[in-house]
């Protein structure tokens, strides 16, 4: 929600050699996983729908005819690069697991491993966080346990570095160390391999060092408040809108089915909004002001700078909570948006991310990189607690949060979440 979502500049993968000594072309071994990587790229960078077939060919130096020779459609291709993705990450953290290693190596080589390969893969990375939502159940569970197979694998470690903790507290830190590298993957802030490494390191062992709140007790309640509903039929179209392109994405979604959810017609929609792409750059807009407005709250009731930290990741953690379908829309959506929204829109997610980073000490783009993360918690703590807003469950995000922002305490090496 406020992450940089611009993309990086495309890069080609270089094309076959073209000759073989005989006039002829020689066909790469790894032809398909050149096309698998170049998929991941594009369908990372700009979306599933948007990426035609014939892009991905041309990026691998081949026409759409040969790519088809490899795989039988766009979607059995987005199939393939999302599972590769994930096979590979597993068996970099494989490679790296020494069971009969002290704990803290044993996670020091999980850590260190599938760091240098996500930033290897850095522009690959985000296939199956954002456009996993399109595929098909089957397809998508098989994937989901190869993530839950290196979710167990930092899990075992951190087990045995707190064997205290309960398995729902083990779960959440192994997917929140994860987070922290993954996070890498939904922003273009650059900074050198000697520098990012030790901070992902840092930032991840802030985390399993970091007091959890306790969860909420089996059948505790919601009780908190919720409100009254808005009447205005804009406010409402708004709200459905970012629900629905959260759920099925942007090209799925039709003016129709947003319009038939407040109970209007196609046409009464466009008397509030001129197109779809409207009602998404409304979306994008509403999200960056209303965040831009808590950081302003937050500023201006805190007693120092790490206290306006804490203010504006509760604010934004019980912000995002309310609306969880942004995030997909947020980070995946964005390449639908008309240029000139895009322009201002990057404007405002750079000035926010600024703002908050400006508050952290010591480097300001390790800065940077501690802001971003700390939103990673926000999206996949809250993927593996299904956004449930009782406030345990908040304050637990919260508490990830500041781990990554400011680090552990000096009180022994865990934060004390207040």
């Amino acid at each position: 929600m406020v992450a940089d979502s611009s993309r990086v500049d495309p890069v080609r993968v270089r094309p076959a050699d073209r000759g073989n000594g005989q006039g002829g072309r020689r066909r790469p071994k790894d032809r398909k996983v050149q096309i698998m990587r170049a998929a991941a790229r594009a369908f990372s960078e700009r979306g599933y729908y948007p990426v035609g077939v014939d892009e991905i060919a041309a990026e691998v130096g081949i026409s759409g005819p040969a790519l088809y020779r490899h795989f039988a459609n766009k979607y059995a291709l987005l199939v393939a690069a999302a599972e590769e993705g994930a096979r590979q990450l597993l068996e970099a953290a494989r490679a790296a697991d020494d069971p009969g290693a002290a704990p803290g190596e044993r996670l020091d080589g999980l850590i260190k491993a599938v760091a240098e390969h996500t930033i290897d893969i850095r522009r690959e990375a985000g296939l199956y966080r954002w456009e996993g939502r399109y595929l098909e159940q089957p397809d998508r569970a098989r994937i989901r346990t190869l993530y839950n197979e290196i979710n167990s694998a930092f899990a075992a470690p951190i087990e045995q570095l707190r064997p205290d903790a309960p398995p729902e507290d083990i779960a959440l830190l192994a997917a929140a160390v994860l987070s922290v590298i993954g996070s890498i993957s939904a922003h273009r802030t650059a900074l050198s391999s000697t520098k990012l490494h030790p901070l992902l390191r840092d930032m991840a062992w802030s985390i399993v060092r970091a007091e959890l709140p306790p969860a909420p007790g089996a059948g505790e309640a919601d009780n908190a408040p919720r409100g009254l509903p808005v009447t205005s039929k804009r406010e409402q179209l708004l709200t459905e809108a970012i629900r629905i392109f959260g759920r099925r994405g942007y090209h799925e979604a039709s003016i129709e089915e947003i319009g038939a959810a407040v109970g209007i017609n196609a046409s009464s929609v466009y008397r509030y909004f001129s197109s779809k792409s409207d009602l998404l750059a409304a979306a994008f807009h509403r999200t960056g002001d209303r965040l831009a407005f808590a950081i302003t709250e937050a500023l201006a009731e805190a007693s120092g700078r790490p206290d306006a930290v804490d203010k504006i990741a509760d604010r934004y953690v019980r912000l995002s909570f309310t609306m969880p379908e942004i995030m997909p829309v947020y980070y995946a959506e964005f390449p639908n948006l008309p240029p000139a929204e895009q322009h201002k829109l990057r404007a405002i997610q750079r000035q926010n991310v600024h703002e908050w980073a400006n508050l952290l000490d010591g480097d300001p783009t390790e800065a940077r990189f501690r802001v971003h993360s700390a939103i990673g918690q926000v999206i996949d703590v809250g993927r593996l607690i299904r956004f449930d807003s009782r406030p345990q469950h908040l304050a637990r995000v919260h508490a990830l949060m500041m781990a990554v922002l400011l680090g552990p305490s000096p009180d022994g090496g865990r934060r004390i979440h207040a």
